[in-house]
């Protein structure tokens, strides 16, 4: 490939990235930004390297709308062994207690799974990105230092079984942010009193978007060509992932304004979050509507 600038190219959207299992979040978002030659490059909703899925990539100005991407529920297709529970919630970590499970049937692991519906309170894992004095928990796992967490609300949406067979409990879940699937899977296997951990992890479903209208790095690859045209195609502009959020189209003047930091009155009443759009009809950021009709600036693209 032509490679002009050596900074990288200035493109903006979004690569529905299909991640592999046993790739980082952060190796898999360098891989992508390498391949796109793009100047910056985040991702949101990281995945730990045994799960599989749906990894939003934001290239360029759409990294600015990450946060807000965050706040979307999400869908997994998750295998868990009951009987076991390992010092990371998954089966890379290691055993760390054995119980007997022979002697539950069908219903009553379905009925358990399925009480977890509705609003629960989960104590995030050790192993996780979560940090406490600016030390990332899984580290601190690492070392054999456990500190205190705070349970938090969380919300499973819906519950879907799929099987069950010689110990392997399958299940669909759709989820709010910030639910830990892991924990969820050892708290369904602590309820039923035989331990439980993940064996293998999809994410199936990030807010509208699923798994079908996602890329293997692989398919990514075989469309890089030397213009980067037909691999930039593929490239989901930063608005479509924020359908839940309310067009507000503004006249030249608001634009110059709000840009500028300024709040710009509107005819919008209420405390929510929109998306701008300038004169030209074209996307420029996300504002927030106040109760007295005023929009002000939140992340802008400029």
């Amino acid at each position: 490939m032509s490679r002009r600038n050596p900074k990288g190219r200035d493109i903006n959207g979004i690569v529905l990235l299909d991640k592999d299992v046993g790739l980082s979040s952060n190796a898999a978002l360098q891989k992508v930004k390498r391949l796109f030659f793009a100047k910056k490059a985040g991702h949101t909703g990281a995945l730990d390297p045994l799960a599989s899925g749906i990894l939003p990539i934001c290239l360029g100005q759409a990294t600015k709308i990450a946060q807000f991407l965050l706040e979307n529920d999400k869908s997994y297709f998750v295998r868990s062994k009951l009987g076991q529970m390992t010092d990371t919630g998954d089966c890379e970590g290691s055993i760390i207690k054995t119980q007997s499970f022979e002697h539950l049937n069908e219903r009553e692991i379905v009925n358990t799974a399925i009480s977890f519906i509705g609003d629960i309170l989960q104590i995030p894992p050790m192993y996780s990105a979560l940090k406490r004095d600016g030390h990332p928990l899984y580290k601190l796992a690492r070392q054999g230092v456990e500190v205190k967490r705070e349970s938090r609300p969380v919300t499973i949406h819906k519950m879907t079984y799929l099987g069950y067979a010689n110990g392997i409990l399958s299940l669909e879940i759709t989820c709010s942010k910030g639910t830990y699937i892991r924990t969820l899977i050892e708290d369904i296997g602590k309820k039923l009193g035989c331990g439980a951990h993940v064996v293998e992890l999809r994410r199936t479903g990030f807010a509208h978007i699923d798994i079908s209208q996602t890329f293997k790095f692989s398919d990514l690859e075989a469309l890089a060509l030397d213009n980067y045209q037909t691999l930039d195609d593929k490239i989901l502009a930063s608005e479509a992932m924020l359908p839940n959020l309310e067009n507000v189209y503004l006249s030249e003047a608001q634009s110059v304004n709000i840009k500028f930091g300024r709040e710009i009155q509107t005819d919008k009443q209420g405390l929510f979050k929109v998306k701008l759009f300038d004169e030209k009809k074209q996307f420029f950021g996300i504002g927030e509507c106040q109760e007295n009709g005023t929009i002000v600036p939140k992340r802008l693209f400029i």
